[in-house]
């Protein structure tokens, strides 16, 4: 089905919004709320033909309205650099023609996956003839809160979708033209080929009020997940009256233990930390196993003095480098989420210590190790209590799609119900049914 070019205008006037109260803002999103839990029922009773073909109408609406994505986006833009955002946060929010091609083939590649409602994960027949079977079901109702990427309004609206979850998505400042554009096309293409009226709803302001809203209304909100910083992450689970997904930060490390191979460990740790340093699963910190650090450090750091990258030093790796620029590492390095060209380095003098620094310091999102010694390995993944944890592999394949999972919610730093990156079945539950032919607990 074509998409059709959507006309920004038709939703709510955005000087409407900003003039709305806390009253206001409070009934708005309770009226959201119900929308959502009717539009969850609706969802339940599609089929998977039926919801891949929504999902496909989505994808042709957003390539048809790419256009009106990037003029809308420009706006954020203009606002990221009049407030002086960082490079790295403008590009998380910029959006072009071939990202725009990205979300809309990321919809097409969820629309291919299998479909995860309906799955019996276990049946049996009980002696006295009752059939119990377990089946995996959608949650309900989601409540989605994210800062900067917009991408995310349609990896998370088609997620929930797809799993048969009515969503709720609240944006950041930062991105608010870029979301309700593409939140709009989604609604819009979706509902023309059959989706449910409100499956998919954007909160179109931005107030900190909203947070607290959704927090407080557990009679609307099966679940919340929150993405973005620690200080918005706290905030929700202070609040929460529901169930709390959270994505903390992406503190991750590499550890190149004294029997990693050189040429590999360089080569995993500028791409782990200069890939995409704008992201969650980006290298933040390097630990170098003392017996090798003469040897791996000169080599590493010219290889990231190409990549302009600014070197965090501690005293010892500081006095392996004294030909490089550094700057001194302080302790609030190690649990720093620096999203940029900067890493810290620390020398340490076993393994144990290394694990014993990323269970202290890091956000037990992705942490690697560089060794050829499988003992080591094999000790290191066990030892180190992170969601995804690595032996001579970058930690920049934690996402969801890299796991063929399709597009993610995100990688939850949790160990309920969902760790790691979330993708369809992490978004269901499952349910008990129970038939039988008039059995009594008499």
């Amino acid at each position: 089905m074509q998409g059709k070019t959507i006309a920004l205008a038709k939703k709510t006037p955005f000087i409407l919004i900003i003039i709305m109260n806390t009253d206001s803002i409070q009934a708005h999103i309770h009226q959201m709320g119900y929308e959502a839990r009717q539009a969850a029922l609706a969802l339940s009773l599609l089929s998977a033909d039926d919801k891949n073909t929504i999902l496909r109408s989505m994808a042709a609406g957003i390539r048809e309205n790419s256009p009106a994505i990037i003029s809308e986006n420009e706006k954020d833009l203009a606002s990221a650099r009049e407030n002086n955002l960082s490079m790295a946060m403008q590009d998380r929010l910029k959006l072009d023609e071939t990202r725009i091609e990205a979300i809309a083939a990321g919809i097409e590649k969820v629309a291919a996956l299998p479909e995860p409602c309906g799955e019996i994960l276990m049946e049996t027949t009980r002696p006295n003839g009752i059939k119990l079977t377990q089946i995996r079901v959608p949650i309900g109702t989601i409540g989605i809160i994210f800062e900067s990427r917009p991408n995310v309004t349609s990896d998370a609206a088609v997620l929930c979708f797809k799993s048969g979850n009515a969503t709720i998505l609240r944006g950041g400042k930062e991105a608010i033209h870029s979301n309700k554009i593409i939140a709009q096309i989604l609604d819009d293409a979706g509902q023309a080929a059959g989706m449910p009226a409100n499956a998919i709803q954007l909160i179109p302001f931005t107030d900190r009020e909203s947070v607290a809203v959704m927090a407080g209304m557990d009679q609307h909100l099966d679940l919340i997940i929150p993405r973005g910083g620690k200080g918005l992450i706290e905030t929700v689970v202070s609040l929460a009256r529901m169930p709390v997904i959270k994505h903390y930060d992406g503190i991750c490390h590499m550890y190149i233990d004294s029997e990693a191979e050189i040429d590999m460990g360089v080569s995993l740790a500028i791409d782990a930390k200069t890939q995409k340093p704008s992201v969650c699963n980006a290298l933040e910190t390097l630990l170098v196993h003392r017996d090798i650090a003469p040897t791996y450090l000169p080599k590493v750091a010219e290889a990231f003095k190409e990549k302009n990258t600014e070197l965090i030093c501690d005293p010892y790796s500081a006095n392996i480098l004294s030909e490089f620029k550094t700057t001194p590492a302080q302790e609030s390095d190690w649990v720093t989420e620096y999203l940029d060209y900067q890493i810290s380095i620390k020398i340490v003098d076993s393994t144990r210590e290394a694990i014993d620094h990323i269970n202290k310091y890091g956000s037990k999102h992705s942490d690697a190790i560089v060794t050829q010694n499988d003992k080591t390995a094999q000790t290191f993944l066990r030892s180190v209590d992170s969601a995804c944890v690595y032996h001579n592999v970058s930690t920049r394949f934690s996402d969801g799609e890299e796991f063929g999972f399709g597009a993610e919610i995100g990688v939850s730093t949790d160990k309920l119900h969902a760790r790691g990156p979330m993708g369809l079945k992490e978004l269901t539950s499952y349910q008990y049914r129970i038939t039988g032919n008039g059995q009594t607990k008499a």
